[in-house]
């Protein structure tokens, strides 16, 4: 299996532009907000818990992110969960409200994330490798520690393999 540092160099490889790392911070977070509400139907109350195929996506997502890094696997856990809360309250409304939702954050995401990449002047890292459907949320916590002075040892491996982000000239 890969590293932390190899999944986010890789991933990193191809968002160096500076707006497109920006447009990330929006776009994936409505993305995976979007994947939550839409797989929290079909579903049922147990406990008080809604379980549903969310439930499912979560669990396997939050043992990859656990399994690279404990203390960041921690936080994705814990804002999946966050996530599948959004969902299971999605859920059990109408399926207007809840299908209006789930596909305009879907759809919102994507639009958002394209108009990045227009920036960058490359496609996204899925289309090359599909975990970078499940990096790219990792990628952003990263990058928002990052951002915060977190994890500089992180940070400087991966640069050092994907070189720095910038803003290219067009």
């Amino acid at each position: 299996m890969k590293t932390l540092v190899e999944h986010l160099a890789q991933y990193a490889a191809y968002h160096r532009d500076r707006r497109n790392i920006a447009t990330h911070f929006i776009g994936i977070p409505l993305i995976v907000l979007a994947v939550a509400v839409l797989l929290s139907r079909p579903g049922l109350s147990v406990l008080g818990l809604w379980l549903s195929p969310a439930s499912l996506t979560v669990i396997a997502a939050a043992g990859f992110y656990l399994r690279l890094d404990l203390r960041i696997g921690v936080l994705m856990t814990a804002l999946l969960g966050l996530c599948l809360w959004a969902g299971a309250l999605l859920a059990q409304q109408s399926t207007a409200v809840w299908l209006g939702w789930g596909l305009g954050l879907f759809v919102l995401g994507w639009v958002i994330q394209f108009i990045g990449h227009y920036y960058e002047g490359r496609k996204p890292a899925f289309v090359d490798d599909v975990m970078g459907l499940a990096v790219g949320p990792l990628f952003v916590v990263a990058e928002l520690g990052f951002l915060l002075g977190c994890r500089d040892e992180v940070r400087e491996a991966v640069e050092q393999r994907a070189g720095p982000s910038c803003i290219r000239k067009p």
